[in-house]
């Protein structure tokens, strides 16, 4: 099967398109990409929650498929709106890369992790949901919106414009960049709460196109997709969009799913979190979601 894949054309986009495209090769598939430029990519100068409407970083890819340029789009599945265009499908989902956030620190700068960073230290992140959750964790800090491709932003915190920054430890994993000379620190996942299916890909496709649908399932990863459908859920509760102040995150112990989740009205405003346990995925969102309205 020839299988067109749509992709954004930063580095870390490409990777993940690249990704898929080396296991559908595998598969006996004829696969190429396109480079498709997003909102999210045109719109430099604004932070995401200044930014209006939802799928910054999807819109443009989902218009593709529906036209019929592209068989398949490569999302970050953190970027989708849990909701999908009428006639796509989110045919497939990868395993999960670290889900954690990392703290990147500039070795000038005084401290060794998020607890001891210097009073007042400027911290670069244009991510709502991490800017409440560094905000209660640490009022004192003084948080600057921080746009560009995940080497760009590596560079400006080297480059002096940041104490530290923000960044989704999946992106560096997979991007393998260089970090020499930076302190870094993982914060873990149910205490600095990641993006509902961080780390994690969508392969999303036309619903009618069963062919590639059945070509896709060899990639889904079930357990993960059990996971994140908790995740996605609670993002459902509160409209959906990936601008909103909300992070979740869903372990399987054993058959038993933990969530610990949170949400804020705005990223600075106080944040609320719960951490629930349940065997039924749609019961555990309903009640996640109840307690995080309160």
């Amino acid at each position: 099967m020839r299988i067109n894949i749509g992709s954004r054309g930063s580095e870390l986009a490409l990777w993940q398109a690249n990704h898929v495209k080396d296991r559908l090769t595998e598969l006996g598939h004829e696969v190429s990409i396109t480079i498709i430029k997003t909102q999210g990519d045109r719109i430099q100068h604004l932070s995401f929650d200044k930014m209006e409407g939802k799928g910054f970083f999807t819109k443009e890819l989902e218009e593709a498929l529906l036209n019929g340029s592209i068989d398949l789009a490569v999302h970050s599945h953190k970027d989708l709106p849990t909701q999908n265009p009428a006639g796509l499908v989110v045919a497939a989902v990868s395993e999960r890369e670290d889900p954690a956030e990392l703290l990147l620190i500039r070795s000038e700068s005084v401290g060794k992790g998020l607890d001891t960073l210097a009073d007042a230290a400027n911290v670069g992140t244009s991510s709502a949901r991490r800017k409440a959750q560094l905000l209660h964790l640490r009022p004192d800090l003084h948080i600057t919106d921080l746009r560009g491709n995940v080497p760009t932003r590596v560079q400006k915190l080297r480059d002096g414009q940041y104490d530290a920054i923000m960044l989704a430890a999946a992106g560096i994993g997979r991007l393998g960049l260089d970090l020499s000379g930076l302190t870094v620190q993982r914060l873990q996942p149910d205490t600095f709460i990641p993006a509902p299916a961080q780390g994690v890909l969508a392969l999303q496709t036309r619903e009618v196109d069963a062919a590639l649908i059945s070509a896709l399932a060899p990639l889904n990863d079930e357990a993960v997709q059990r996971r994140i459908g908790v995740e996605r859920g609670i993002l459902s509760g509160f409209g959906g969009g990936c601008q909103i102040p909300l992070g979740a995150y869903c372990e399987d112990r054993d058959g038993t799913l933990q969530v610990t989740a949170c949400v804020a009205e705005a990223w600075d405003t106080p944040v609320r979190t719960i951490t629930l346990t349940g065997t039924d995925s749609k019961e555990l969102v309903s009640r996640a979601v109840a307690a995080l309205k309160g």
